[in-house]
């Protein structure tokens, strides 16, 4: 499964930015899907999760509330809602996808896409 993520930019505090990461070659419906981050200098972390089913989705506290995950089956698209964005949620973002998966924090993904940077000025 190849992901392609993109979507990033620069925005100021307070705004909002959605991602995509959309495949090629190959259907997400029997893959979770998740995003994750990585600041600079700092290890890679979980943001946002969705089972292979759709039926359920995981966020990581720092971003519950304002980040909503979703996924289009029929464009093989999975999105990143991001609204309120903070300075601290700079950092460049990446998507992954695991085969009929929960899509947890600590769920074994095994797909990955490149990263898009996202910026947020204060």
């Amino acid at each position: 499964v190849q992901l392609q993520a993109s979507g990033g930019g620069l925005v100021q505090a307070g705004g909002s930015l959605r991602l995509s990461c959309t495949t090629s070659g190959r259907t997400l419906i029997t893959y979770a899907v998740g995003w994750f981050r990585q600041a600079p200098g700092k290890a890679r972390e979980f943001v946002a999760g969705m089972n292979w089913r759709g039926s359920t989705t995981n966020y990581a506290d720092s971003v519950k509330g304002r980040f909503t995950i979703s996924r289009d089956n029929a464009k093989n698209t999975v999105y990143l809602q991001m609204n309120s964005l903070k300075p601290e949620d700079t950092a460049v973002y990446y998507c992954a996808a695991d085969h009929m998966g929960r899509g947890t924090a600590g769920s074994d993904f095994d797909y990955w896409g490149q990263g898009t940077l996202v910026t947020v000025s204060s």
